[in-house]
């Protein structure tokens, strides 16, 4: 239930077309003025670090927005996660799909053709999401960025109280889906807390209201809030979904919450550890996930990162897992180099060719064979399904690459009926 209109353009030329001149860098935590923006751009460009800032003066942001998208160098593109699944799932011809975020004018024009959109969730108004790059050794003023990043901001009140969640749930006795995705949770914890937890309750009592012989995926996003995380893990949504969708920082933050396995890992080092992964993923379905004693819907986790990929599901929910986890990974690789197949010439291996699949069991220990890419094993009614990724060498476009991952698996798994 999150969508929006992502404008990317050079953050000097936008600043320079707003007239304002370079500046000192400062950090803000909330931006509410262009003098903030300036500001806050030159902290982060100084130190070529991504950020993401909420806008909270709706008018200035608006003559902002409208400056910034109609700028000749501008390029716009759909935006939100739930839009960029549904459009991925679009190009199959023979899929229709139905969308429920705030969508405006220019996102209208921007969907594809098979995607739906009920007059509910029409606005007059789109919402903008700035993408402000910078490259390396760029300058401005005495600022000079030591690594090519971005700077993100936007006054985005809809996706953040999941404004249209209720409309999107009315909407599917009509449309009968075969499959409800899921995404924009993470887009509340700008709310105070009260609200959060208000509307999280309201968000449970629609999702329990999808007909159970629908499977429904969650595809989960980059958030700050241990408490917020626990919550819709522990006693509100996980037990209703089939599915999850996820990466390695959501994957940590995730066991840290909960104080799971291996939650003293601060970070990762390099290329996520595959026994530590795949030991986190194990707990998540035996804590969490459908058992003969638990009333959780939970069977399927789709886990990736950008060397490798791993499908977990527990035993007789699910089938196809080798192609489907085979199909995401080749949309990784595809969809970063902008080409319709693998180009070899693009793409290099990250992937370790030996890992252990535990660190907290006796492991087994697994070498990759290119014959057979896809490379599976079992933990206690739980399979495991690898893949390494064809990593694109120059990646022309990154912005929802783990939306393209998760649509494109989902399409290839067959999903048992219980």
């Amino acid at each position: 239930v999150n969508a929006c209109v992502d404008v990317v353009l050079s953050g000097v030329k936008l600043l320079e077309a707003l007239g304002l001149e370079p500046s000192d860098g400062k950090n803000h935590a909330v931006l509410s003025s262009r003098q903030d923006l300036r500001e806050a751009f030159a902290h982060f460009m100084e130190r070529g670090a991504a950020a993401e800032r909420f806008f909270s003066d709706a008018e200035a942001f608006q003559d902002i927005a409208r400056t910034a998208s109609e700028h000749p160098a501008a390029q716009l593109y759909v935006g939100g996660n739930a839009a960029l699944i549904g459009q991925k799932l679009a190009t199959n011809p023979d899929l229709k799909i139905l969308l429920c975020g705030p969508v405006g004018p220019k996102l209208h024009e921007l969907l594809d053709d098979n995607v739906v959109v009920p007059p509910e969730s029409m606005q007059e108004r789109d919402e903008f999401h700035l993408i402000l790059e910078y490259q390396a050794g760029e300058e401005w003023g005495r600022v000079r960025a030591p690594a090519a990043n971005r700077f993100i901001f936007s006054h985005d009140l809809s996706n953040g109280a999941l404004n249209m969640l209720e409309v999107f749930v009315s909407s599917l006795d009509e449309f009968q889906p075969d499959l409800v995705v899921l995404s924009g949770l993470h887009m509340m914890e700008g709310q105070s807390k009260e609200m959060r937890q208000r509307r999280l309750m309201e968000a449970v009592a629609s999702i329990s209201d999808i007909p159970t012989d629908i499977p429904i995926h969650l595809e989960l996003a980059s958030m700050t809030d241990q408490d917020f995380m626990s919550n819709i893990m522990h006693q509100q949504v996980f037990p209703l979904v089939n599915s999850i969708g996820l990466n390695e920082q959501e994957l940590l933050f995730l066991t840290q919450s909960a104080s799971g396995p291996h939650a003293s890992l601060a970070s990762w080092s390099g290329i996520p550890d595959v026994g530590v992964v795949s030991d986190i993923l194990f707990w998540i379905l035996k804590e969490h996930g459908k058992t003969a004693e638990r009333a959780s819907d939970l069977t399927r986790i789709h886990f990736h990162t950008l060397a490798y990929h791993i499908l977990v599901t527990v035993d007789g929910h699910w089938g196809n897992q080798a192609a489907a986890v085979a199909a995401g990974a080749r949309a990784a690789g595809t969809q970063a180099c902008a080409t319709d197949t693998i180009d070899t010439s693009k793409v290099f291996l990250k992937a370790p060719l030996e890992f252990v699949t535990s660190h907290t069991e006796a492991p087994s220990k697994i070498s990759l064979n290119p014959d057979e890419p896809v490379v599976q094993w079992h933990r206690e009614g739980i399979s495991f399904h690898f893949t390494p990724v064809l990593v694109c060498k120059d990646p022309v476009r990154t912005v929802g690459l783990g939306d393209a991952i998760s649509a494109e698996g989902l399409l290839y798994s067959e999903v048992y009926p219980q």
